[in-house]
């Protein structure tokens, strides 16, 4: 095993190995780098590549530990050779964050399932096999609400689409047409034979693939709540006020349909999201943590949920729906974020997260 050097963590991001490096100024890790540097962490930047994973891994074993930014589907690429070395060096004494075990756990669609009787829950459902996407999903769609089907894994939109009967189809009967809407950035919404529309979504059962399955809601026209975590604290929002699945005005085309809007920053102390930030931080993760099993030391140092607006309450207070958990690569997040963020290492470095050994607690129960 190399020597290891003290006080050491890589920054981990998918690009060309031999290619040059990016200006400190340039690159986007450049903040986390420098708020590292002033704590008196060694960062040591790793730009990884499928085909020198051996060579990656080697490097890694040499630091106290990793800082991992890798979508989970990128042009094509997954995270199918990165995971297990990732797990290796994590038996081998390395904190990975976020570690592999832990993104399956909860940064895949499938939470949505599984946390949907959670107070930031609302009808879902988990289709296992395209057989099952057949038989249920239009008698869902028979009740004349939108749904929102997403994929096991992915990112950026990709195999997100909100789905309902086309007009004209009558409610309380199977439509055999419906409106479909990619929330992959340019996507346009058409209108589909509902059986067609399944057989496209054969594709993401291969493998360990599923489907998740969202009731729609309505109150997306009133933006979308990002919320940034260092382990189990809220440290920064973000906010979407115009989101991918945002129908066209009513009596409009539908390719009249907004395009995404920019996400704006806020730091934790932003007022009329404190709430929210009571909710998640002495309610939420601590549940989220019991049903999967997750102590504190195991969350991700860095990772992120997304809240749509549910109905109001009768004394007219927001409630919140969770559209997803961002673990894999959470970046850009607001500057709010980024000293705790550089404390979290500090003290996973010094051995007391938790009264746990840094080496081990970097390593996730089996």
């Amino acid at each position: 095993m190399p020597e290891r050097l003290a006080n050491s963590v890589a920054l981990l991001w998918r690009g060309d190995p031999n290619g040059a490096l990016p200006r400190a100024e340039h690159n986007r890790l450049q903040p986390v780098f420098a708020a590292l540097a002033q704590r008196g962490i060694e960062t040591v930047p790793v730009v990884y590549a499928d085909h020198i994973a051996d060579d990656v891994r080697d490097q890694l074993l040499a630091l106290d530990g990793v800082l991992v930014w890798v979508d989970p589907i990128t042009a094509g690429r997954d995270r199918s050779i990165l995971d297990p070395m990732l797990r290796e060096v994590a038996r081998r004494g390395v904190f990975v964050s976020a570690h592999p075990d832990v993104i399956l756990k909860m940064g895949t669609k499938e939470v949505l399932y599984q946390t949907r009787h959670m107070g930031w829950g609302t009808d879902t459902r988990l289709y296992l096999t395209i057989a099952q996407l057949r038989s249920e999903l239009p008698q869902l769609l028979a009740e004349g609400k939108p749904r929102v089907l997403k994929q096991y894994r992915g990112n950026g939109g990709s195999g997100v689409w909100r789905i309902e009967g086309a007009a004209g189809e009558p409610i309380g009967v199977a439509p055999t047409r419906v409106r479909a809407r990619h929330a992959q950035r340019g996507s346009a919404e058409e209108e589909i034979a509902l059986m067609d529309f399944i057989d496209r979504c054969a594709q993401f059962f291969e493998g360990a693939g599923r489907i998740i399955d969202q009731l729609y809601q309505s109150r997306l026209v009133d933006g979308m709540v990002r919320c940034y975590l260092v382990q189990d604290r809220v440290e920064g929002f973000g906010e979407q006020l115009i989101n991918a699945l945002l129908p066209a005005p009513s009596g409009a085309p539908a390719s009249d349909a907004p395009q995404p809007g920019p996400r704006l920053y806020y730091p934790p102390t932003r007022a009329d999201f404190q709430r929210l930030k009571r909710m998640l931080e002495s309610e939420w993760v601590p549940e989220l943590c019991r049903l999967l099993a997750l102590n504190t030391a195991e969350l991700p140092l860095i990772w992120d949920a997304d809240f749509l607006y549910g109905p109001k309450t009768a004394s007219g207070d927001d409630t919140y729906v969770l559209c997803e958990i961002n673990v894999s690569a959470v970046l850009p997040f607001p500057d709010s974020a980024l000293a705790p963020l550089a404390d979290a290492i500090v003290t996973r470095l010094r051995g007391a997260v938790g009264g746990t050994d840094a080496r081990s607690a970097g390593k996730i129960r089996q």
